[in-house]
Parts: structure tokens; C-alpha cells; sequence
């Protein structure tokens, strides 16, 4: 057994030095993903050199195959579960995570209905071609124009968000001629995050409702005969480990869905997604399994003690299917190792290398590590390395300093120039999230399934960038 690597005492508490620099470590790749013969990272029998060759980098990149068996192992896991105390559960995949027509594609063919939260997303699910009653419209401030649109091709539901949307949903299902099944969004009072939860009794967020006034807005719902009340809507949060926060909202939610059920019936609840996935080996999220378990055991419970029918379990998770599936591919373009200062005893070294891995994207692709402090893992694709792990921070290739890719881990010290790195974990909320900053052309998305890669969303150009300048003369017409 070779012995223990040296810490580097620049490196985060939670950051421990590999013994191989080159292990993809489990849960953080997709089950497609492996090293070859020759030590190069392989996505469902595609390499990351033709990867690169064919597509460029940065280059997002989806093992299809493992999206479409995560949204269907979701769904099998919630209908068990839900059939186990007595109800039935509806999945939507909550599109905001990432979405392109080919992914509406494989999650509907999965048995899951789609979440979206913008004119722009309830488009691009249109344009997918799904029966636009499979689809659920968020969002905290939707136009007229956009619940219009939605009520008149004919959306599943549509969570309204304040009593104003209330009566706009009323107006447009009345002059469309049409019931429009409506959720009311309420904030439990459950704010969670990755750990921890708070539970309080107050909320000061611009999404949903107190649940002290949600029945009379529930009553303002009913008193329209153009909507239909379905239940309630709640989302306490994102990248969620633990299971008690789902528990203490489910019963909060359900004891207000008792109180509006005394009045006329409330066939569902909604309780939102959030599911957290692994980023780092640092990372340890519950099983969906686990997750949906604890969930409706709790709902159980607590409409037994309620003396309530367990009511329809709607759930959104998005990052959790898609998530895991992706990574991105980045080109090394320059290094430089930085002597950094450390606090000592006296007795140890005084400073500290750290070597800076830049690459071609940056921000502009994964907007997470500059906004939320997100941590992300690393490795070399195009190889693997024999050479000692040297603790590095991968720099993307933008005008700000906060623009950092990864902000600790190892990789092989003889990483250089024109090297591949691939970075696990980013198919949700990267493509999303992406920009044009620096005038950086987002890049493309490819699918690989089979042995087949090909692009399911183009990247941009430098012309498609410009096309959208006005003080650009139009080409004369030599036609």
C-alpha cells in the first residue's frame, strides 16, 4: 500500500490529497463514464480527445443514456413509494436545471411531466412537441402575455404565485373558455440548504405566500368558476442532503391542506425538489431512494394524525436527474505555480504552492463557483499521469479574479498546456446559467449514447454574437 499523500496546507479542510490523481471518483461521474486502456476518459464508448476534435472545447457533454435511466429510476422510486401509503405520485422534471428540446424528449418518454418557469422555457417544451398538458408553469412574476399563452395552448397547471396572478389566470382561462387548473405556491417556513434546515414561523422572500394567507387566497381561487384548485406548492430549497426539511414542510403543508380541505375537497400537493447531488468527494447526498422514503412516511403520518386521505404527491426535481449526467470539457491553455504565504507554528514551511490551471471557459460556462461559492471537482481526460498530485485551482479565462473554474483540488503535477480536463457534475444549472461575458460564444451541448455523439443544442459563434450588434452595416446583397 503506497503511503499517505502530504496535505497541502493551502487546501481546504475537506480536501484530502489522493493517492491517484487520475480515479473518477463514484457518484461524481455519470455510470457511462470510464478510463480506457490508455488511460483516457470514455463516455459511453467516445473519447474525450474525438470529443474535443470533433466538437471543440469548452464543450458541455451528456451521457444520455443515464439521464434517461435517472428520470425513470425517479419515477419508479415515487410511484413505489407513494403506492406503499396509499396514493399515486406525479414526477415533473423541473427544467430550469437545464432544458433543450431532446432532453423535454427523454424525460416525457420516461413517464415524468415538465416544470417551466419562463415564456422562454414553456417555448422551448412546446417546441419539443409534448402534450402541452404535461407541462407546469412557475415563476414569481409571469406576465399577462405569458399566463395567456399558457392558459391557451393549454397547460396542466399553473402555480400562481400572489393573489394578482389569481385573477389574471381567472381572466385568460374565462376568456379562453377553458378550466385552468391552478396550485397556490406557499412558503412553509422551512428554508433548507445541503445540511441544515431553519424552520421559522415568518417569511421575507419574493416567491409564494405566508401560510397564514393562503385560505384567503385559496378562497379567492375558488370563487372563480374559470380555475380549478388543485393544492398546494411548496419549495423549501436546493442541493438538500438530509430528509428531516422535507419531513417538517410536508407537515406544515399538510396541516393547512387539512384546514382547506374541511371546505372542498384538495385532491394533490406539490412539495417542490431540491435534491442534492455530489460535487466532490466531500459530498454524501441521501439515495433518491431514501429521499422519497422519508417523504412519504412522513406524509403518512401526519394525514393519519390529520384523519385526512393522503392526498396526490406531486415532486420537481431537476438537478438530480440531469445533474450527475454531464460534464464539461475544457482545454488547458496556460499554468504557473503561485508561492502563497501560510499561517505556521514556526516550526513548518512558511509558504505554500499552489499551481493555477487556466483554461478556455471559465464564468461564462459554469456561473455556480463566482455566484454561489459552488465547489467542483477535476480531472485530466485526455491521459493519465504517473506524477505526484499537486494541489491546483483551475482559472477560467475571463477579465475577473473571481472567475474560478475549481477552486481546490489535485491533479497530476506534469498537467500542462493543451491537456484536457474534464469537470463531473455539471449538467444541471452550467448551460443554464451560461453568458456571453468577455464576448465568449456559449458552447454547444452533445449527447453521447451508444457510441454516438451528437449535438443537441449548437454552440454559439463569433458571427452569432455580432448578428445582434445594430451598429454592425448590414452585408450588401450581391445577389
Amino acid at each position: 500500500m503506497s503511503a499517505p499523500r502530504i496535505q497541502n496546507p493551502l487546501a481546504p479542510a475537506w480536501l484530502t490529497a489522493p493517492n491517484d490523481a487520475n480515479e473518477l471518483v463514484a457518484g461524481l461521474w455519470s455510470t457511462g463514464v470510464a478510463r480506457d486502456d490508455r488511460g483516457e476518459l470514455v463516455v459511453a464508448g467516445v473519447s474525450a480527445s474525438e470529443l474535443a476534435e470533433r466538437f471543440g472545447t469548452p464543450l458541455y457533454v451528456i451521457d444520455e443514456q443515464f439521464v434517461r435511466d435517472q428520470a425513470a429510476r425517479v419515477r419508479e422510486v415515487f410511484d413505489l413509494e407513494a403506492a406503499r401509503i396509499g396514493t399515486t405520485a406525479v414526477v415533473y422534471y423541473a427544467g430550469k436545471a437545464f432544458l433543450s428540446t431532446e432532453i423535454v424528449r427523454w424525460v416525457v418518454e420516461a413517464g415524468l411531466k415538465v416544470d417551466v418557469a419562463s415564456g422562454g422555457e414553456l417555448a422551448v417544451a412546446l417546441a419539443a412537441g409534448v402534450d402541452p398538458a404535461l407541462i407546469g408553469v412557475h415563476g414569481n412574476n409571469k406576465s399577462v402575455a405569458e399566463i395567456e399563452r399558457a392558459v391557451r395552448v393549454g397547460v396542466g397547471t399553473i402555480v400562481v404565485d400572489a393573489p394578482i396572478e389569481v385573477e389574471r389566470a381567472a381572466a385568460a382561462a374565462r376568456a379562453a373558455g377553458v378550466v385552468q387548473r391552478v396550485r397556490l405556491r406557499v412558503n412553509s417556513g422551512v428554508h433548507a440548504h445541503t445540511h441544515e434546515f431553519l424552520a421559522t414561523a415568518h417569511e421575507d422572500q419574493k416567491f409564494g405566500i405566508t401560510i397564514a394567507d393562503a385560505p384567503s387566497v385559496v378562497a379567492q381561487i375558488r370563487s372563480h368558476d374559470s380555475l380549478d384548485f388543485l393544492g398546494l406548492h411548496c419549495h423549501i430549497g436546493s442541493q438538500i442532503f438530509g430528509t428531516a426539511a422535507f419531513a417538517e414542510s410536508a407537515t406544515r403543508l399538510l396541516e393547512l391542506h387539512a384546514v382547506l380541505s374541511e371546505i372542498a375537497p384538495v385532491p394533490q400537493l406539490n412539495l417542490g425538489g431540491g435534491f442534492g447531488i455530489a460535487y466532490t468527494p466531500a459530498d454524501s447526498p441521501p439515495h433518491i431512494d431514501e429521499v422519497a422514503e422519508s417523504m412519504m412516511s412522513a406524509i403518512a403520518n401526519e394525514c393519519a394524525r390529520l384523519q385526512i386521505p393522503v392526498p396526490l404527491i406531486a415532486v420537481e426535481p431537476g438537478r438530480a436527474i440531469v445533474g450527475p449526467g454531464g460534464f464539461t470539457l475544457y482545454r488547458v491553455g496556460v499554468t504557473k505555480d503561485v508561492s502563497v504565504e501560510v499561517d505556521g507554528d514556526g516550526t513548518g514551511p512558511t509558504s505554500a504552492l499552489r499551481k493555477y490551471v487556466s483554461v478556455d471557459g471559465g464564468m461564462s460556462d459554469n456561473a455556480r463557483p463566482a455566484l454561489y461559492g459552488a465547489d467542483y471537482s477535476v480531472r485530466i481526460a485526455n491521459r493519465s499521469s504517473k506524477a505526484d498530485p499537486v494541489l491546483v485551482r483551475v482559472a477560467g479565462k475571463h477579465c475577473e479574479s473571481g472567475d474560478i473554474v475549481i477552486n481546490a483540488d489535485y491533479l497530476p503535477g506534469d498537467v500542462a498546456p493543451d491537456d484536457l480536463l474534464a469537470v463531473p457534475a455539471t449538467g444541471a444549472y452550467c448551460f443554464s446559467l451560461s453568458s456571453n461575458y468577455n464576448y465568449l460564444a456559449r458552447p454547444p451541448v452533445v449527447a453521447v449514447r451508444d457510441g454516438i455523439a451528437r449535438v443537441i443544442v449548437r454552440g454559439e459563434t463569433e458571427a452569432d454574437l455580432l448578428s445582434r450588434d445594430a451598429g454592425i452595416p448590414a452585408a450588401k446583397d450581391n445577389s
